[in-house]
């Protein structure tokens, strides 16, 4: 897979502009455990895959911008010098980051870029991140900018949240950037301190059973949710001063300060303290080698994103249900922001193919839709190919 699609876009680059570009390869990303804990500070767990954006890209002799979207067959051009948001959406993942780039007084010329990939779309693996960490990363390369991993993973971010419009946190930027094969990262997003804990995956797979369904409510609700837990440190301040964000909070501040009030506040901050706690235990339980204790964690973060989050809905929980009764599946949950998406599982290996067809058939059978099934391995991150 990575050999023709690197081959393609290179392909369709010289075929366009008549120039060899550099390839870059950024991956999408999974999410062990910690979901909307990273905007609140908290900690999380994420990892590269094997499914990826490829960019070729190269430098311009004056300031024009020309973007290619392989998969998507459609065109976009502006200049450094003159660049607005495009309703198009798409490249303005891309065109975020030269603006982060040049409020960091970077010196940036034109450029041609083409890409393409196979990070399915709407599935919570981060399409958006992959595409803005192989822009960054690929201007960095052709304008010797000189950025670090950490600088490049920020700006990805900081153009999601300036350009783009959602009020993200680090993670999916960071997964793509720092990714490692055979490792998931545990990472303190109010730090930005990070450990690789291997993960040992001997007899299991990552299978990701997606849901097909991707409500529109995904980012305006994501911007909800993240102002609804600043609602709730707000209130947990008044008596206690010293807590900036939920990661500062313990379930017994939450009851004590929210519990009266509004229940949605009171809800989502519950689940976010809990989640930073489940975190830390379940990487103990990796660490320990033991990951049917890692799985039931999962089972239960699914629990809380569906009831005290409310960012789940029919069909993931569905697959969820369905995920709990098979005895080969060690954990499962929704990954992503929410409202669609993917369930991420971990399956026994030798039983993995029956059960994606006993769960593929029930959700045909039981919602009348039909989904796609991936099985993914934990990859590097960010680079030149």
């Amino acid at each position: 897979m990575i050999k023709s699609l690197k081959n393609t876009v290179e392909d369709t680059f010289i075929e366009k502009f008549n120039t060899k570009p550099i390839v870059v390869c950024s991956p999408g990303r999974i999410n062990l455990i910690g979901e909307h804990t990273d905007y609140n500070m908290g900690f999380v767990l994420p990892a590269a895959i094997d499914k990826a954006m490829y960019m070729a890209i190269a430098k311009r002799n004056d300031d024009t911008i020309n973007l290619f979207a392989l998969d998507l067959n459609d065109s976009f051009s502006t200049t450094i010098s003159n660049y607005t948001q495009s309703d198009k959406e798409w490249p303005n993942y891309m065109i975020g980051v030269v603006d982060e780039l040049l409020k960091m007084g970077k010196k940036l010329g034109g450029f041609n870029a083409v890409f393409a990939g196979d990070v399915p779309l709407g599935a919570g693996l981060s399409s958006s991140a992959a595409l803005e960490c192989a822009t960054v990363f690929a201007l960095d390369n052709i304008f010797n900018l000189g950025l670090s991993q950490l600088q490049m993973a920020q700006i990805a971010q900081m153009a999601e949240r300036e350009f783009v419009g959602v009020k993200c946190g680090i993670m999916d930027q960071f997964a793509s950037v720092f990714g490692k094969k055979n490792h998931v990262i545990k990472l303190d997003c109010r730090s930005l301190a990070y450990e690789y804990v291997p993960f040992n995956l001997a007899g299991i797979k990552i299978v990701l059973f997606d849901s097909m369904v991707k409500h529109s409510l995904a980012s305006s609700e994501y911007n909800v949710r993240s102002q609804q837990c600043q609602q709730g440190v707000v209130l947990i301040q008044q008596k206690y001063p010293e807590v900036n964000t939920l990661r500062d909070a313990t379930i017994q501040m939450v009851d004590e300060c929210l519990s009266q009030g509004d229940i949605k506040i009171y809800n989502r901050c519950k689940f976010v303290v809990e989640e930073i706690t489940r975190l830390q235990a379940a990487c103990q339980y990796l660490t320990a080698g033991n990951l049917a204790a890692f799985g039931q964690q999962m089972y239960q973060t699914h629990q809380g994103l569906s009831q005290l989050y409310e960012v789940s809905c029919p069909e993931l929980d569905f697959i969820a249900s369905c995920a709990q009764q098979e005895t080969d599946i060690l954990g499962a949950r929704m990954m992503g922001g929410g409202f669609g998406g993917c369930i991420i599982a971990l399956v026994n290996e030798h039983a993995t193919t029956q059960i994606i067809e006993r769960i593929k058939n029930a959700y045909h059978t039981q919602l009348g839709k039909q989904m796609k099934v991936y099985e993914v391995n934990i990859e590097n991150g960010t680079r030149l190919v």
